[in-house]
């Protein structure tokens, strides 16, 4: 035997012995996770994090698949996928809506006056009352949940009290609670695809727009406005989610470890959220936009009409509730 021959034989087996060993180690149950993000969103981050952890908690038996850039479909089509069984996890929120009237209360106007505020009602009963009827309404199982970054108006004056908004031409998404809401507030608001928002502050077709700190920052409005004004309108939340259909195929030991996954994927989302905000304030301030702190209680009160008379019948007693608080 040539030595040739005899290192190809090697390279060979040893090949086999990988592949062997490979199979031998292949996950008995494979997740598909399909989210709208890029790999440098910290949904995505949170997402490897919880792969991560359930691949350690149940010693390999389980694998996460994540699929970013909406590669697995849009939202609503993961979310379908789910329901059939061609997709297993997503990240979702407020946009279960039309299956589940409560997700509305993810992101409310006005509805939750800190992040603590927050977190005391998507940890608490309320939370509880929304995880249910979306499990049962939309076959789907909420396991975690990521805070979002509080919407902002930027503008090229600054703005403390809803009468400082005058007519302010601003734009906002097509979405007609945020346009009723603002127009109660004082201000012109036209929807407007996020896509056209910086020409049209850049030509004067609208002064202003709302949005949390990373897509302001992300979007380079620090060239077109002067002013991010601390209107905190909206605190939302979103969930990390399964099918019913893949956690009624787990053993009870498996879903307490994907539940522990999420609890460590969750705590480990917050300290880089918070860390990224703390960053983004920063990063906007040094490309030169002035913070304006605001009176959000005076905000909160103009507001609260319009958002109570924009809400579903089914969730109003809910939404007074969180006003009353």
């Amino acid at each position: 035997m040539t030595v040739v021959t005899t290192l190809k034989t090697a390279l060979l087996t040893g090949v086999a012995t990988v592949a062997l060993a490979t199979s031998a180690l292949a996950a008995d149950m494979t997740l598909k996770l399909g989210h709208p993000a890029n790999e440098d969103n910290i949904w995505h981050k949170a997402s490897e994090k919880f792969a991560q952890e359930v691949a350690g908690l149940t010693d390999g038996r389980i694998e996460v698949e994540i699929y970013p850039n909406e590669t697995l479909g849009k939202e609503m089509d993961v979310i379908n996928g789910m329901q059939l069984g061609t997709a297993d996890m997503t990240i979702t929120g407020e946009s279960l809506q039309n299956y589940a009237p409560m997700a509305a209360l993810l992101a409310i106007p006005y509805g939750y006056s800190s992040l603590e505020d927050m977190d005391a009602v998507a940890g608490g009963e309320l939370g509880d009352q929304i995880e249910q009827q979306i499990i049962d309404k939309v076959g789907i199982r909420p396991i975690a949940y990521f805070a979002r970054g509080p919407r902002n108006l930027t503008s090229n004056r600054p703005i403390t009290s809803p009468e400082d908004l005058n007519g302010l031409k601003m734009r906002v998404p097509n979405v007609p609670l945020f346009l009723n809401v603002w127009k109660a507030l004082g201000a012109n608001p036209t929807p407007m695809a996020f896509s056209e928002v910086f020409t049209s502050l850049q030509n004067g077709t609208i002064d202003a727009q709302e949005n949390p700190l990373a897509l302001i920052k992300s979007a380079n409005f620090n060239e077109v406005q002067s002013n991010v004004n601390l209107t905190q309108h909206v605190r939302s939340w979103i969930y990390l989610t399964i099918s019913d259909m893949a956690w009624s195929q787990m053993s009870e030991d498996d879903q307490a470890a994907v539940m522990e996954a999420a609890s460590r994927a969750q705590t480990w989302e917050r300290e880089q959220f918070l860390a990224d905000e703390a960053q983004l304030q920063t990063q906007l301030e040094d490309l030169g936009m002035e913070f304006v702190e605001v009176d959000n209680a005076a905000f909160a009160a103009a507001a609260k009409d319009a958002v109570l008379s924009s809400v579903s019948e089914e969730i109003r007693p809910q939404v007074e509730q969180l006003f009353a608080e």
